[in-house]
């Protein structure tokens, strides 16, 4: 079973503080803050990085999919948008939109949405977000 790390260490009160979250791997190490996360500053924020999970995990799992049914990928290109905001006294995800498009030669627009859906309900980041409402637009290109 892998494991994956990532730190994250945060100084200061909320709106005047700074943090630096850095993945295990030292792939990543960044800086994000109150105006990154709740703003348009300057950093990263936890959402964002939720979003390129969301948006790696789905591209890996669409593809091994469609190798599984015969088919050779050249490209899937993923967005995941996540929308974050008040919600019930605080703050949540409210959604995740993932868009999709793809170059798979051979393969028919049915095949290939089929292929998507079920990509998007067997990627484990998905399963993770499971709480939260996840919309697909896919389209072969």
């Amino acid at each position: 079973m892998a494991i994956r790390t990532a730190e994250g260490e945060w100084k200061g009160g909320l709106k005047d503080g700074s943090g630096i979250v850095t993945l295990g791997s030292g792939a990543y190490s960044g800086p994000y803050s109150f105006k990154s996360r709740m703003e348009d500053g300057a950093g990263t924020n936890p959402e964002e990085l939720i979003a390129a999970a969301h948006a790696g995990c789905f591209s890996m799992a669409l593809s091994a999919g469609l190798a599984g049914a015969g088919f050779s990928p050249q490209r899937v290109h993923t967005t995941a948008k996540v929308f974050f905001g008040p919600a019930d006294g605080g703050f949540a995800i409210s959604k995740i939109e993932l868009v999709t498009e793809a170059e798979i030669p051979g393969i028919d627009d049915a095949t290939f949405q089929e292929q998507a859906a079920g990509a998007k309900k067997g990627c484990p980041i998905s399963k993770a977000l499971a709480s939260v409402p996840i919309s697909l637009e896919a389209k072969l290109v």
